[in-house]
């Protein structure tokens, strides 16, 4: 119990205090305009209240990472604790905060534009591909997730494909209409039921004395998979997750002020890393230890263990509002999947999207291609899921460094964690069933190797960049000087 509450606690202190060494760092301008007023079209780019963008932020990022992530790296046992508070302060909220920041001071740029810019043109043509297939995965299987778990809490009243069907109906429509249609005015009731759903299995475990194992690196995992580098890729949402870098730009095109975003992107991650806390030690101490957590989530996967949770903290009511607020986390990560996946193609073939036509044209096939991929058995194709999270994750931390490298600030501050997951990144496809299955000696020393390769053409390439004087932001000195 004492690790959990720890954890929790450091957490909001990590909020107050790193996430404010890193907005100096970065240096917010007051007096910049962002591109919610520079780039209204009335469709993405529209301003709104910090509550509101926060409320959003938090869902767009969520997806059921931070639910169904902790719970099977709880079979690690408390060193998942460990991985969540380091990740998320150091890791995954300097990810987030440094991409929406970096995305507003570039006219609300998504990643592949960014990646373009600071890492190299070609660079651009890789991300896009990287992250649309990233977001169709997401998107896809966050309309089966969810209607799974709506067809077994209405006891399979409702056919299986009418619920998919109107998942995606709900898509269609937050994919397409102006961004303060659906998204802007649903997200807040939905964050509340997240909230409310996660804070009282949270405080339900404190209240009941829930037998949380305290802090321990020891290997629990039933089947004895190893922590290092698997963990990393089994807790993502919560911890680190380059999904979130497809999702900060949708906000960061309808931020205010540039001093809104600590609270937006960082503070939305620490919030993140705190249900993935809860929900981490509600998997670890409620089913006999993790031998039986084992059994439950081979029996019914980690919908099951949130049933179960849900029903014991509290009651067959409040349970069902938790498996409800739970339903809500892929909801609200898939319609931003295909709207983020919309932008960004849009974006990469320069198409304006305020004409209804042209959003249409470039939503309709990646609705198409994602209808057919419902078809398809996942669990093959999702495992490449983690890897592609975590790869993608490494890209953005690497523009960051560059960001800040080239504007003389810390860039160690993304590099350090950048690099750190670039070893684990390449060890893990080496090693892995789905890459080259190579030894896990030999995939270390691969992975140590290939991230000092590339880290050297890094700085040789920020060497090149600030010697050019690459310009880190969009001029937008004219719009300025008409607004004043």
């Amino acid at each position: 119990m004492y690790t959990f509450l720890a954890g929790i606690v450091l957490l909001i202190i990590g909020y107050f205090t790193y996430g404010k060494f890193i907005e100096k760092v970065f240096g917010v301008k007051e007096e910049r305009a962002t591109p919610a007023y520079v780039n209204s079209d009335g469709v993405d780019y529209i301003p709104m209240s910090t509550p509101r963008n926060s409320l959003i932020q938090l869902l767009n990022i969520a997806g059921t990472g931070p639910i169904f992530g902790p719970i099977m790296g709880a079979l690690y046992g408390p060193v998942a604790f460990i991985w969540i508070v380091i990740g998320c302060i150091f890791a995954g909220a300097v990810h987030d905060y440094l991409t929406g920041m970096i995305s507003i001071r570039n006219k609300g740029a998504h990643l592949p534009e960014l990646a373009s810019k600071f890492l190299g043109k070609i660079m651009k043509h890789v991300v896009n591909a990287f992250a649309v297939l990233l977001l169709l995965l997401v998107g896809t299987v966050f309309v089966s997730t969810p209607a799974s778990l709506l067809h077994v809490l209405i006891d399979g009243k409702i056919a299986l494909g009418v619920i998919i069907a109107a998942i995606f109906f709900y898509y269609i429509l937050a994919t397409l209409l102006p961004v303060d249609k659906i998204i802007g005015r649903l997200y807040p009731y939905f964050g509340a039921l997240l909230l409310i759903s996660a804070f009282g299995v949270g405080i339900g475990l404190v209240v009941t004395g829930a037998p949380i194992p305290e802090l321990s690196l020891t290997n629990f995992h039933p089947n004895n998979l190893p922590i290092f580098p698997l963990i990393f890729f089994t807790i993502t949402c919560g911890a680190l997750s380059g999904f979130h870098a497809t999702q900060t730009p949708i906000i960061s095109r309808t931020t205010q002020k540039e001093k809104q975003g600590r609270k937006i992107f960082y503070g939305m991650m620490i919030a993140e890393g705190i249900i993935a806390m809860i929900w981490a030690a509600a998997a670890m101490s409620l089913f006999n230890g993790y031998g039986g957590l084992n059994e439950v989530l081979a029996a019914g996967g980690p919908g099951a263990v949130v049933s179960e949770v849900s029903v014991a903290m509290l009651g067959a009511v409040g349970g069902t509002l938790a498996i409800l607020g739970v339903v809500v986390l892929p909801i609200t990560s898939g319609d931003t999947a295909f709207r983020s996946a919309r932008m960004i193609i849009a974006e990469y073939l320069n198409v304006a999207q305020k004409k209804i036509g042209s959003r249409l044209w470039i939503a309709i096939p990646l609705f198409a291609i994602s209808v057919v991929l419902t078809q398809i058995d996942f669990n093959l194709l999702w495992r490449y899921f983690s890897w592609a999270n975590q790869a993608t994750a490494v890209i953005a931390l690497f523009v960051g460094a560059m960001y800040l490298y080239i504007a003389k600030k810390n860039y160690f501050i993304p590099l350090i964690p950048g690099a750190f997951m670039l070893v684990m990144v390449i060890t893990y496809i080496l090693n892995a069933q789905i890459g080259f299955r190579l030894p896990m000696t030999a995939s270390w020393i691969g992975g140590v190797i290939g991230a000092a390769v590339l880290i050297a053409l890094f700085f040789r390439a920020a060497k090149k960049n600030r010697a050019n004087q690459l310009p880190l932001e969009e001029d937008i000195s004219d719009w300025n000087r008409a607004a004043s």
